[in-house]
């Protein structure tokens, strides 16, 4: 079986230092290395004839202890997506807007608390969501608008990630347990075709303390990445999905590449594969893509 396995790094030259560390480390399961292809600046495929994936993945990360370099091990046929389901905060921006909220709200420390237990999997998501709702009501409506403008960046590579995708035929999807307000501005800012996320319940003048029902969390992530392969016509295979906390593991898992971003253990321990390093081209690159093909404007 060919497979392909990804090298990528911010270091412009470590991948390819490290490609014959890797073609050692194979050896032991008789995997063998027949050709490396640069993608881009720290980015190289090699193609590996083997049969065990899982094993191929574990001696090249074993390799890899300690260095700046991202790796992703898996079939080479498929492997670019049609299907990309992206998680919003700390994933495609990097901050937790709710977080943000709160600290216009004058209780951060309370609630960025609950956000990281709640992304770790120690809270049930749907409860700690409205445990910290609660503390932001009577937050006045234009500390959204604010919260938005001054804290909310698109993290590095997000938005080459989505448009180039987009145009070579993925559909891209943005599933957020945030909320509207704010996935509509950031799905917009990337180039996603659309985007799902919670509604907070507010008057014109203030938010109200709720969330309305349903809640949109683990499971219904998971839902969304089932109903948009559904809508395409796709098998899960044709899918990718990345995020970084507890409440996008199912939607990781689903996948045929599910990837953890800058993620928790317990997310980065399930995913096919980890981005610790690069940016989020790396996953482009995870597919084949080489860089002149990146849509950068």
């Amino acid at each position: 079986m060919q497979i392909a396995l990804t090298l990528v790094s911010p270091d412009a030259g470590a991948a390819e230092a490290a490609a014959p560390a890797i073609a050692s480390a194979l050896a032991g399961a008789r995997a063998r290395v027949k050709e490396p292809r640069p993608l881009g600046p720290g980015a190289l495929d090699l193609l590996v004839e083997g049969e065990d994936v899982a094993r191929i993945r574990a001696l090249a990360e074993a390799a890899l202890e300690g260095q700046a370099i991202d790796v992703c091990v898996q079939p080479w046929e498929g492997r670019r997506k049609h299907l990309l389901v992206a998680d919003m905060d700390s994933t495609i921006i990097g901050c937790e807007c709710i977080d943000e909220l709160a600290d216009f709200a004058g209780v951060k420390a309370q609630v960025s608390a609950i956000t990281e237990r709640a992304m770790r999997g120690e809270l049930d998501f749907e409860g700690a969501l409205r445990e910290r709702v609660a503390m932001l009501k009577g937050l006045p409506m234009g500390d959204l608008q604010r919260a938005y403008d001054e804290r909310v960046r698109l993290n590095p590579g997000a938005r080459t990630m989505v448009r180039t995708m987009a145009a070579h035929g993925a559909r891209c999807v943005l599933v957020s347990g945030g909320f509207t307000f704010f996935t509509g501005r950031v799905a917009e800012a990337a180039g996603f075709h659309a985007n799902r996320a919670n509604r907070l319940g507010h008057t014109p003048e203030a938010l109200t303390g709720v969330v309305h029902e349903p809640i949109l969390g683990r499971e219904a992530k998971l839902a969304a990445l089932k109903e948009e392969i559904a809508a395409q016509g796709l098998k899960a295979s044709d899918a990718l999905a990345v995020g970084d906390g507890a409440n996008d593991l199912a939607m990781i898992e689903a996948a045929g590449l599910g990837v953890a971003y800058r993620a928790k253990p317990i997310v980065a321990a399930q995913a096919d594969a980890k981005v610790d390093h690069a940016d989020l081209t790396a996953l482009l690159y995870f597919q084949g893509y080489k860089a002149e093909a990146f849509v950068t404007d």
